[in-house]
C-alpha cells in the first residue's frame, strides 16, 4: 500500500465525516439541544477534550471510518441528568428535521464549493452529451456513430449530459447491443445498435463501445456556476439510478464499494492531479449525503421517516422503540460493510 495514498484516504474521509457531523452539531447547538460528544472516527478514544462550557466532548477515535454526534434524547442513561427542554424529543419537528437533514445538507454544500472551485481554477467542462471521438475498429465505429453526434437516448433512457452516457453504457446488458439514438450534425435523428467489446485490464475485464466524451473547457464565473450545478445534478441522477438498480436487481450488491474499494479509487486518482482529487471528494461527499438520506433505520433518512410518521399519527413514536429499530439497523449496516469490504479485498488481491 502507498503511504501517501493512505494519508490522502484518511484526510478525505475525515473531511467528509467532519463536514457531515458538523451539520448535525451546529443545528443541535443552535436549537439548544444538549450534545454529549462530537466524534470523528469510531471505537476507542485516542483524544478527547471537553469544551469550554463543560458540556460537549470533542473526540478523535481509533477507527477512522465514520463519526457521530451524540445528542441528549437518543436513549442514553445520561438523559435523566439533562433538563427536559434540552432533549432532542422536546424540540419541534421542524427543528429536529433540520438537525437530521443538515449532515447530508453540509455534504451537498461542500460538493458545490469544490465543484465551483474546480470550474474557477481548472476550467469548467461543458456537460452537453456530444461524442468527441470514435475509435476505429471498435463497435461504435462499425455501427456508424461519429464524432460530434449528440446522444439523445441510450436504451430508451433520456441523455442530458456526458455523465449520463457513461452511466447507461455501464448499466447496459453486455450480452445485448446497446441502442443509441443520436442527432447528427445535419439535424437528422438516427438509431444505432452498438455491441460491446470485452477488454482485459489489470483490474479485470471491462466492456467498451469505443467512444470518447471530452466536453469543451470553459472559463469564468458564470461557466463555473453552471458547471457546479449541472455536475451536481448529474451525480445525484447517477446515485438515484444506481440505488434503483440495486433495489430492482439490475445491479448486484457486489457493485458496492466499501473502505478498501474507496481507498483503491483514491490511490488511482492521487496520480492524476489536484482537480481530479477535488472532484473525487465532491463525488464521495454527495454519495455520503444521499446514502444518509435513504429512509432506513440507522440512517439520517430513517430518523426523518420517524418524524414523518409522528406528524401523520399525531404523536411521536416511543423513543425506546425508535432507538431499538435504529440499533438493529446499525448492526445490519455494519454487517453489510464487512461483507462489502471482504469482497473489495478479494477483488483487489
Amino acid at each position: 500500500m502507498n503511504i501517501l495514498s493512505i494519508i490522502y484516504f484518511l484526510l478525505i474521509l475525515g473531511l467528509i465525516v467532519l463536514v457531515h457531523e458538523f451539520g448535525h452539531f451546529i443545528f443541535a447547538k443552535m436549537f439548544g439541544i444538549y450534545v454529549y460528544e462530537f466524534s470523528i472516527g469510531m471505537g476507542p478514544k485516542i483524544l478527547s477534550k471537553k469544551g469550554k462550557k463543560g458540556e460537549t466532548y470533542y473526540s478523535i477515535r481509533a477507527i477512522p471510518l465514520g463519526g457521530y454526534v451524540s445528542l441528549a434524547g437518543e436513549g442514553s442513561d445520561e438523559d435523566k441528568k439533562v433538563s427536559p427542554d434540552r432533549l432532542l424529543q422536546s424540540k419541534p419537528a421542524w427543528q429536529r428535521f433540520l438537525v437530521m437533514f443538515f449532515g447530508a445538507g453540509n455534504n451537498f454544500i461542500l460538493a458545490l464549493i469544490l465543484l465551483f472551485s474546480i470550474g474557477i481554477f481548472f476550467g469548467s467542462v461543458d456537460q452537453s452529451p456530444y461524442i468527441s471521438a470514435v475509435s476505429p475498429d471498435y463497435p461504435a465505429y462499425e455501427a456508424g456513430l461519429q464524432a460530434n453526434d449528440k446522444v439523445l437516448k441510450i436504451n430508451n433512457h433520456k441523455i442530458s449530459s456526458i455523465d449520463d452516457i457513461s452511466l447507461y453504457i455501464t448499466l447496459a446488458n453486455k450480452d445485448k447491443p446497446i441502442e443509441f439514438v443520436v442527432e447528427k450534425q445535419n439535424g437528422n435523428v438516427e438509431t444505432y445498435q452498438v455491441k460491446t467489446k470485452k477488454i482485459k485490464t489489470e483490474e479485470g475485464n471491462t466492456y467498451v463501445v469505443g467512444i470518447t466524451m471530452e466536453g469543451k473547457q470553459q472559463k469564468g464565473f458564470v461557466a463555473s456556476i453552471k458547471y457546479c450545478f449541472s455536475k451536481m445534478k448529474s451525480i445525484f441522477k447517477q446515485m438515484f439510478v444506481v440505488i434503483g438498480n440495486l433495489i430492482t436487481g439490475g445491479l448486484s450488491i457486489n457493485s458496492l464499494s466499501g473502505p478498501v474499494g474507496i481507498y483503491n479509487i483514491v490511490d488511482q486518482q492521487a496520480k492524476t492531479g489536484l482537480a481530479n482529487m477535488l472532484y473525487l471528494i465532491a463525488y464521495l461527499s454527495i454519495n455520503v449525503g444521499v446514502i444518509n438520506l435513504i429512509p432506513l433505520p440507522a440512517f439520517d433518512g430513517g430518523r426523518i421517516l420517524f418524524l414523518i410518521i409522528e406528524k401523520l399519527k399525531g404523536s411521536p413514536v416511543k423513543a425506546s422503540t425508535e432507538n431499538l429499530i435504529h440499533n438493529i439497523g446499525f448492526i445490519l449496516l455494519l454487517a453489510l460493510m464487512i461483507y462489502v469490504t471482504i469482497h473489495d479485498i478479494i477483488t483487489i488481491f
